[in-house]
């Protein structure tokens, strides 16, 4: 257990803006979704192999206490994770124990109601990819360069230009920073939208094969799959 809530605590919280996240289980699949505060982010995976002890709908609350309880010296070997559940059989939180059984700790689920009550997540409609590619280290590492040398600008513009994607920091009235992210894609984005810098940087960092696909008509998905779980991360665009 403590390896697959490793992988959903740096795949949601060390986001920077994600602090809760749903699942929803049964014998044939487990399924997460989170939401950043702001709502820049929706976050949707699925565990590659349904997990018995994630049976059941419950919320994971305050995931910086989770990774602080997981990161303990007294929990990185041979400690005893297990879950507990409410008398009617819902999941109601994760023991912690010691190799010796002398350092213990508790973390609470979040009742069913309450976290569908919080999440509520915006639904999209299905959208068509117009352009779709796997990012190189290289550009990802350059999309790092210009957004520290624009680091004025929390936004960036994506357009195709000679069959190049292009991000875009900045306009002509102001300093501002261009550079080619990705070469020779097929399909075109015409319209102006702008994404989050600093959501879609912390995004691309993570552990994972990455694929990211974007539509001329709003909206990006990054898909990172970490080998545990599957991470789909949507990111509503903006018009500037």
């Amino acid at each position: 257990m403590r390896d697959y809530l490793l992988d959903l605590v740096q795949h949601t919280h060390d986001l920077g803006c994600i602090d809760l996240i749903k699942i929803v289980g049964d014998d044939k699949s487990t399924q997460i979704v989170g939401l950043a505060e702001d709502m820049s982010v929706v976050v949707e995976g699925e565990f590659k192999n349904p997990h018995p002890d994630f049976v059941g709908t419950f919320g994971m609350p305050n995931l910086a206490k989770i990774k602080i309880l997981l990161n303990l010296q007294e929990y990185k070997e041979n400690a005893k994770l297990s879950l507990s559940r409410r008398a009617g059989g819902e999941p109601d939180g994760i023991n912690f124990e010691n190799a010796t059984g002398d350092f213990k700790n508790n973390y609470r689920f979040m009742a069913e109601a309450i976290v569908t009550e919080k999440l509520k997540t915006p639904k999209f409609k299905g959208v068509n990819w117009h352009i779709e590619f796997e990012p190189t280290v290289a550009a990802i590492n350059r999309l790092r360069m210009q957004a520290q040398a624009n680091a004025e600008e929390p936004h960036f513009q994506a357009k195709t230009e000679n069959g190049d994607l292009k991000f875009f920091f900045g306009d002509h009235s102001t300093h501002s920073g261009n550079f080619v992210f990705h070469p020779g894609v097929n399909g075109q984005l015409k319209r102006a939208w702008s994404w989050p810098a600093q959501q879609v940087m912390s995004i691309l960092a993570l552990t994972g094969d990455k694929t990211i696909r974007i539509s001329d008509d709003g909206a990006a998905k990054i898909t990172v799959d970490s080998g545990i779980v599957v991470y789909n991360y949507i990111l509503p665009a903006q018009s500037k």
